[in-house]
């Protein structure tokens, strides 16, 4: 799914000649943490409320160009292209051009949001599973299959998280029975981080230890 219906035009794009103090009065009434910026119709950069907040109010635009952050997305970008843009830009605005680079409008943070709401990541029904191994050994060709040979499907995965070389991976399940799962996981050699009922395996473990610390005050 493309961005192309889901670009707004409700603020114009600003000009060079725009005065810092306009700015700040602009500001005031939006909540956006940039506005994008124009010099005869093509696209400089965005301009960032906490700079603006800092300028001289009686300057223009073009006396802090150094200022302007040149982040946007195409038109043709997938939708998810766009978080990645707003995280990487810390910005709940992304200005769209398209292919001749030609500014088309906007893009809200919200909205792209909502549709990941949609997805069957968060929309149907299942479990979340968490796991962890060296970010150079695991593949997900062989996380996926160790899901779907205990006769569950993936619904969505991503790294959540890479530190220290070891990898984060975030599941969603169908509904499934778990506990076949993680032990499948523990074999190819992966943690598992995520907490689970289902877990014969920790439930032993507590088990173990209960009865180890109940001999040990004998």
């Amino acid at each position: 799914m493309s961005m192309k219906e889901y670009i707004l035009n409700d603020v114009e794009i600003l000009n060079l000649k725009e005065k810092i103090g306009d700015l700040q009065d602009l500001f005031n009434q939006l909540t956006y943490t940039h506005l994008p910026v124009e010099r005869d119709g093509v696209y400089l950069g965005s301009i960032s409320e906490n700079d603006v907040r800092c300028f001289d109010n009686n300057k223009r635009i073009e006396d802090y160009l150094y200022a302007l952050e040149g982040f946007f997305v195409k038109e043709s970008d997938y939708w998810l292209d766009s978080l990645e843009a707003f995280a990487q830009n810390n910005c709940n605005i992304l200005p769209v051009l398209d292919e001749e680079n030609k500014y088309l409008g906007y893009v809200e943070l919200n909205e792209m949001i909502s549709l990941f709401k949609e997805t069957p990541f968060l929309n149907e029904p299942g479990n979340i599973l968490v796991i962890e191994k060296a970010f150079k050994d695991y593949t997900f060709s062989e996380v996926t299959q160790i899901v779907e040979t205990s006769n569950a499907h993936v619904l969505g995965a991503f790294v959540s998280k890479i530190e220290n070389d070891m990898a984060q991976i975030t599941i969603k399940i169908s509904p499934s029975g778990m506990n076949e799962i993680i032990q499948s996981f523990r074999r190819y050699g992966y943690i598992i981080i995520s907490q689970h009922q289902e877990d014969t395996f920790n439930k032993n473990l507590k088990e173990r230890s209960r009865y180890l610390d109940k001999y040990l005050n004998i």
